[in-house]
């Protein structure tokens, strides 16, 4: 296992992308964007639009999409990070990394609860978020940027204790119920100081996950008005129709579908949503490790499925994956646009898929191919080794 992040560049870099067949902007009001060229300086892009009218000189990395398509880098928003790209929870290396193959450039931790002698007294659970906090701020696997250090609330916290955190640079909260904490009132109380510090707060939706964890049902869920209703579709048992319609319609707060939930569930968080009118709401997470293992292609095949079976353009559903969580957990990334990080993956139709192209093949349940991956304006993988081929494969032709 790696224990160093890749290596950056010594001095200003400028990245060109051109020939981009398709450029997915991760944005549900203009999912697809009129332009074959991106440039991005020092991580940051600059420039969308048609190579004409760009500033495409002085490239010190020139990459030809030869017609392939280009996403935003995926954002898994629930994952349980332990220990540098390690999980003890399957006793497997790698897993971010294999992850970073199958698209995802951004994870959000939910909680580091895998860690085997987890502290449940207040100090020692600070100190354990403060830790993951500080150590994934320093360690990229693969480069992906992965916002950790999470702590599970415990009774007997108070507001100082959030306000320490803050402090120390904590801006996530474990999902609540994973913990000692599992009642409306002292977990609302809870969310309102994480919210007063400007902590973001998720919560376990459903069926115990773990011993330990418990039924968190929709009246607990309510009452707690956390940022992010974590896999509303359960994770894994999800909870009945009518109480997953309650929540969709009894707040305004992200639903988080996750790949090791129940997809039925998923389906219809989906469906109540867009009846709603209310899509963007939607975000994607694999809720991973598990004891289902982990997912490097999960978020794929939740953009996938969600497709096929949810009868939602193909354009949008990335969107759930990229600009939707962006949006919601306050990133940089997620969306292309001027200003943003530059996290791109090229991605196109499978080989010999019945699809016409990467749309229409995701919209009849194929997964897409991966050929490149981008984080911060820089290469971090070619075609992937975890996706199956894809048809169009982008080029490095300087850098």
């Amino acid at each position: 296992m790696a224990h160093d992040a890749p290596g950056g560049p010594s001095g200003p870099t400028k990245l060109v992308i051109r020939n981009i067949g398709m450029l997915l902007s991760g944005r549900l009001e203009e999912p697809i964007l009129d332009a074959d060229t991106i440039v991005a300086t020092n991580g940051r892009i600059t420039a969308i639009g048609r190579a004409k009218d760009c500033d495409t000189d002085g490239a010190t990395t020139l990459i030809d999409a030869h017609g392939s398509p280009v996403a935003p880098g995926l954002i898994d928003s629930h994952v349980h990070p332990v220990a540098g790209d390690w999980t003890p929870r399957q006793s497997q290396l790698n897993w971010i990394d294999s992850s970073m193959h199958g698209g995802v450039t951004t994870m959000i931790s939910a909680g580091e609860v895998h860690m085997p002698g987890r502290p449940r007294d207040i100090v020692g659970l600070k100190a354990m978020a403060i830790t993951a906090q500080r150590i994934y701020s320093s360690f990229r696997p693969g480069g992906v940027k992965l916002h950790a250090g999470a702590p599970v609330i415990e009774h007997g916290m108070t507001e100082a204790d959030f306000k320490d955190l803050a402090d120390a640079g904590v801006s996530l909260l474990g999902e609540i119920g994973l913990g000692g904490v599992k009642d409306g009132p002292t977990g609302r109380k809870m969310v309102e100081w994480a919210r007063k510090y400007g902590i973001q707060s998720t919560i376990h939706t459903g069926g115990p996950s773990i011993p330990g964890s418990g039924l968190i049902d929709k009246d607990v869920v309510l009452e707690c008005d956390a940022d992010i209703v974590g896999h509303i579709n359960g994770g894994h048992t999800a909870l009945p129709d009518d109480q997953i319609r309650c929540i969709c319609e009894g707040c305004r707060r992200g639903l988080e579908l996750v790949h090791n939930g129940n997809e039925r569930s998923a389906l219809y968080t989906l469906r109540t949503a867009r009846d709603m009118g209310q899509l963007e709401r939607v975000i994607l997470g694999t809720d991973g490790p598990a004891g289902s293992g982990v997912q490097p292609l999960g978020i794929l095949r939740m953009v996938s499925m969600l497709s096929a079976l949810g009868d939602v353009p193909a354009e949008l559903a990335f969107c759930f994956a990229t600009g939707n969580t962006a949006r919601m957990r306050k990133l940089d990334c997620g969306i292309i646009e001027v200003g943003r990080t530059a996290d791109f993956v090229f991605l196109d139709k499978p080989q010999h898929s019945a699809g016409k192209n990467l749309l229409h093949a995701v919209q009849l349940g194929d997964l897409p191919g991966i050929g490149m991956v981008v984080i911060d304006g820089l290469v971090r993988a070619g075609r992937s080794r975890n996706t199956p081929p894809a048809t169009l494969v982008p080029e490095v032709v300087h850098g």
